[in-house]
C-alpha cells in the first residue's frame, strides 16, 4: 500500500495524498501535544506536517511507512517551533504553594499546559495490539507525564517520545532527527534520568497506581455532587492529605487537604456552587464548571467557566487541575452554557 501511495503522491495526487495523511491526524495529534504541552499548537502542528509532507513527497520513496514518514516531519517541525517558544509547564512546576488569602491575577498564555480531550484520542488504535496503541497509553499522557516531558530539552525530549513512547529504535531516530546513533543513546539516558528524578517511577514503568473504574467513577460522582452544593467539606473527605490544587492560568497551587479545604470553602463563600458535566481528558476523569454570575437573576443560565481534571487513585484524590478558560468547551463538543434550574 505504502509503495502505491508514494506513487500517487509522486504524481501529485492531492485526493490520494489526503486520504492517506488523515487517517493519521489524531495520532499525530496527540504526539505533537507530547512534544508542545499545547492542544492549539498540537494542531497547528499537525497542518503543518500535511504541508511540508505535501511539499516534500516526491522524497516518499516508500522505502518507510507514510506513518514513519509523517511522525519524522511532525518531530522535525515541533523543534522547529521549540527553538522559539516557552515551554509549557503546571503551576507548581513554576511557582511557590499560595496563600489561601491572596490571590494573584491571571498569566498569559503561552505559560500554561494545556489539557488534552479523551474524545481526540478515541479512535486512534482499534486493539491493544495495533502499531498506534502506545500513542494513547494512559501514563504517556496523563498531565504530570506531559509536563516533566516538557523540562527536558527539546532534542532529548524527541528522543524518549520516539524510543519509549512510540518504540524505534535508536537506528530510526538517530535517521530521524539527522544524528548518530551513540548521540541519540546518549540523549535518551539523559531524558530517562531527568525522569526518574522528577516521576520516582522505574523509565518503564510511568504509571502512577491507578483506580479501578468504579472506584473512579464514585470519586467522581461525589465530587460532582459536591461542587453542584458547593460543600467544600466533603470535597476534603475525598482528597488524600497530600493533595494539590491549581487554577491556570493563575498563577498559583495548593497543597494538604486543610489547605484545599479552606480555599474551596472560601470560594464557595464567594460564589456558590457550580452546575457541572463529567467529561475526560488526558486519559482520566474530568469535570465541566459551569457557574452563575453572581449578579444574575436566578432565571439567568450558568455559564461555561472551566475544566477540572482529576487525578484519582485508589486512596482517593490526588490532584485538581482546574483550567479556567471558557475557551475549552469548544475542543471538548461541550456546550457553552447551562439552563437554571
Amino acid at each position: 500500500m505504502d509503495e502505491l501511495a508514494a506513487g500517487a503522491m509522486n504524481r501529485g495526487d492531492e485526493v490520494a495524498f489526503t486520504t492517506l495523511v488523515e487517517r493519521h491526524r489524531r495520532e499525530l495529534r496527540a504526539h505533537c501535544y507530547r512534544m508542545l504541552g499545547s492542544l492549539e499548537d498540537a494542531e497547528d502542528l499537525v497542518q503543518e506536517t500535511f504541508l511540508r509532507a505535501w511539499r516534500s513527497r516526491a522524497g516518499f520513496s516508500g522505502a518507510s511507512t507514510v506513518r514513519v514518514w509523517l511522525y519524522r516531519i511532525a518531530t522535525n517541525a515541533c523543534l522547529d517551533v521549540l527553538a522559539y517558544r516557552r515551554r509549557r509547564a503546571l503551576p507548581y512546576e513554576l511557582s511557590r504553594p499560595a496563600d489561601p488569602d491572596v490571590q494573584l491575577p491571571p498569566v498569559a498564555e503561552p505559560v500554561w499546559l494545556q489539557p488534552f480531550p479523551d474524545r481526540l484520542l478515541e479512535p486512534i488504535a482499534p486493539s491493544e495490539q495495533g502499531p498506534d496503541a502506545a500513542v494513547v497509553a494512559r501514563e504517556t499522557i496523563e498531565l504530570t507525564f506531559v509536563a516533566t516531558l516538557q523540562t527536558l530539552p527539546a532534542r532529548q525530549r524527541a528522543v524518549l517520545v520516539l524510543r519509549d513512547v512510540l518504540g524505534w529504535s535508536s537506528a530510526e531516530v538517530a535517521s530521524a532527527l539527522d544524528t548518530s546513533v551513540p548521540a541519540t543513546n546518549s540523549a535518551l539516558q539523559r531524558a530517562r534520568a531527568t525522569l526518574r528524578t522528577r516521576l520516582g517511577r522505574n523509565r518503564t514503568d510511568w504509571s502512577r497506581p491507578v483506580a479501578s473504574p468504579a472506584r473512579e467513577r464514585e470519586v467522581l460522582a461525589r465530587f460532582m455532587a459536591a461542587l453542584e452544593r458547593a460543600d467544600a467539606t466533603a470535597i476534603a473527605e475525598l482528597l488524600v492529605a497530600d493533595a494539590r490544587g491549581s487554577m491556570p492560568p493563575y498563577p498559583m497551587w495548593y497543597e494538604g487537604r486543610d489547605t484545599l479545604h479552606t480555599t474551596l470553602a472560601r470560594g464557595f463563600d464567594l460564589f456558590g456552587g457550580f452546575k457541572v458535566l463529567a467529561t475526560r481528558a488526558n486519559r482520566g476523569p474530568a469535570v465541566a464548571l459551569y457557574r452563575r454570575r453572581i449578579d444574575a437573576p436566578t432565571s439567568a443560565p450558568f455559564e461555561a467557566v472551566g475544566i477540572s481534571v482529576l487525578q484519582v487513585e485508589p486512596a482517593g484524590l490526588t490532584e485538581m487541575t482546574s483550567f479556567m478558560d471558557p475557551n475549552l468547551f469548544a475542543r471538548f463538543a461541550l456546550p457553552e452554557a447551562l439552563p437554571a434550574g
